[in-house]
């Protein structure tokens, strides 16, 4: 078992289905319509249980229904809740749009999630008994920095999600031990399109970064050393919303049982590519039977 502490945000994912993606000022209707527990803390939670790790998650949902479903879900999948706080008004909320082609357009309303905007009593002990932090940018960056600076004052092994993409401030980089950007983050965090230089630039303020590269796979670069590529499985994706946080939930595991970068990359890898092939966000992520399987 793994022990993974998640600092993160809690959204009901409302969930549109479409033929194409809406243009400014155009009307589409839908095939479908589904309301699916979410928000990338959470997700990468579920992910990381679902994958066999042992889960604490930190953050806060609502008060209304979507909070009580919300936390029932984390619960069932095996994630510690006992940090969960819930803030009297909504939860957070995700607005997305999924093609035909598995693409997604995603608005995130933050909800309880902007309550959170430092560690309270009982986080940091938490925190303290992991071995890896899994960070996000759905909360405010107050708590991110503070759970990310807790983390370094135990020898926790922090992992940081940069989404949405927004600069960041160096104090963080400073703490954040494996920065794991999508292509587009990384070429937002460095001012580089290019993946490889994109990951050589970041490597100035952060140890080691995996840039994830959709169906492309994910480049893995550590200072002092070459670049490693892992190629993603060949699959029809569905659905991408969630393959992110069920890679990085699925390494984070793989990583904390000791694996090798690249067995734990080839490993995530097979636990996005099942993700893509189903709908959803919690409901589409493989169980670790199902991962082991692939």
């Amino acid at each position: 078992m793994t022990g993974i502490a998640v600092l993160g945000s809690t959204n009901m994912d409302l969930v549109a289905y479409v033929a194409h993606a809406p243009k400014r000022g155009e009307t589409v209707t839908g095939r479908e319509f589904r309301t699916i527990p979410g928000g990338k803390g959470a997700n990468q939670a579920v992910a990381a249980a679902r994958a066999g790790g042992d889960v604490a998650m930190i953050g806060a949902v609502g008060s209304d229904d979507f909070g009580v479903r919300l936390r029932r879900t984390l619960v069932s999948s095996g994630v510690d809740d006992d940090l969960l706080r819930t803030a009297e008004g909504p939860s957070g909320t995700a607005h997305i749009v999924v093609d035909d082609e598995g693409g997604n357009s995603i608005v995130v309303i933050p909800g309880a999630n902007g309550t959170v905007t430092s560690l309270v009593p009982g986080d940091e002990a938490l925190i303290a008994t992991a071995d890896t932090l899994l960070l996000q940018l759905e909360l405010p960056l107050t708590a991110v920095l503070g759970g990310a600076e807790a983390a370094r004052r135990h020898g926790v092994r922090t992992v940081l999600t940069p989404a949405p993409a927004q600069p960041l401030p160096p104090e963080l980089l400073a703490v954040t031990d494996l920065l794991v950007p999508n292509e587009h983050e990384a070429a937002t965090l460095s001012g580089i399109a290019d993946p490889p230089a994109a990951a050589e630039a970041l490597l100035r303020q952060v140890p080691e970064v995996v840039i994830t590269l959709g169906s492309a796979g994910s480049l893995y670069a550590r200072r002092g050393a070459e670049p490693l590529t892992v190629p993603a499985p060949h699959v029809t994706a569905v659905d991408t919303t969630a393959a992110g946080d069920t890679f990085v939930g699925a390494l984070a595991v793989a990583l904390g049982e000791g694996r090798p970068v690249q067995q734990a990359l080839i490993w995530a890898s097979a636990a996005a590519a099942l993700c893509v092939q189903r709908p959803g966000a919690s409901t589409s992520m493989p169980y670790r039977t199902e991962i082991d399987a692939s």
